[in-house]
């Protein structure tokens, strides 16, 4: 058959190339759940101790109050998303159940990706509809720009959302999540009767995913960089809070000049914690 090797070396590179985007998509997602992991248990649990540690100071600076508020405010937006997002999942969950989120990610189970997938790429990736960093963002607007990022804007213009096929959950959006096995088919390729044509197509998707794999690759990597960031700061708490504690009065009128010099990079610690709490990787 004319051209029959063509378009079976061709459909092989798209094969090869989908499971290389797989496994990128793999190596974001784990790095998107370890930076997410990191956020949530610093914030509930260091930051917490750290406030409380202050707070039990006497005379204690009364500036240091500003630097919580504003990680308080950061925490809670963090935590909006992540409360909006178990909410769409479980409706989603339910209308899937009811046979209504049948087009979810071309036919993919809604319930194959778990919600804390989606939260961390929401609470990673993302730009508003209108170009601004949903990193800039607080309160419901930052709540309502992750989701309709997630969900490929329809939540924005208030649409169907995520269950109208938008693929929240397989994450098909915005990073490129994944593209699946059903992107041979749906692409059209094999109803395609010239071989050429089946072969010129399917070289075709395989230059888009190769793009797509560049982009995992790269988010991957500022994604690691923030996570590492992220850790020297929360090592860096971890360290001056046990000094504080194990060797400075409780009394912050009797601190040594190194004390309140900890106690002062405690807090920038702190304040630099809240700047990264909900930055964004633009992918």
């Amino acid at each position: 058959m004319i051209n029959a090797t063509m378009k079976e070396e061709a459909v092989t590179a798209l094969k090869a190339a989908q499971a290389s985007h797989e496994n990128e998509a793999k190596v974001v997602g784990e790095a998107s759940a370890k930076l997410f992991d990191l956020r949530k248990s610093s914030s509930e649990r260091i930051i917490t101790q750290i406030e409380g540690y202050v707070n039990s100071l006497a005379n204690s600076p009364k500036d240091f109050d500003k630097t919580f508020s504003e990680y308080r405010a950061d925490f809670k937006t963090f935590n909006e998303i992540v409360a909006a997002i178990e909410e769409e999942a479980a409706k989603i969950n339910t209308r899937a159940g009811a046979g209504g989120a049948a087009g979810v990610a071309a036919g993919v189970g809604v319930a194959a990706f778990a919600p804390s997938a989606a939260m961390a790429i929401a609470t990673t990736f993302g730009v508003a509809s209108t170009g601004t960093g949903i990193s800039t963002l607080s309160g419901v607007a930052a709540t309502n720009a992750a989701l309709a990022w997630l969900g490929g804007g329809a939540l924005a213009t208030g649409g169907g959302g995520m269950a109208a096929g938008h693929a929240f959950l397989a994450l098909a959006g915005p990073v490129g999540w994944t593209i699946g096995g059903a992107a041979l088919v749906a692409a059209g390729l094999f109803a395609r009767s010239r071989n050429r044509a089946i072969a010129e197509d399917a070289a075709a998707e395989t230059k888009k995913i190769h793009a797509q794999i560049a982009t995992l690759s790269a988010a991957t990597l500022e994604v690691n960089l923030l996570f590492n960031l992220t850790e020297r700061h929360v090592n860096g708490l971890t360290f001056l809070l046990t000094q504080l504690k194990e060797q400075a009065p409780r009394d912050y009128l009797e601190f040594s000049i190194v004390q309140k010099e900890w106690l002062s990079a405690l807090i920038n610690h702190v304040h630099s914690l809240s700047e990264l709490l909900n930055k964004k990787v633009q992918a």
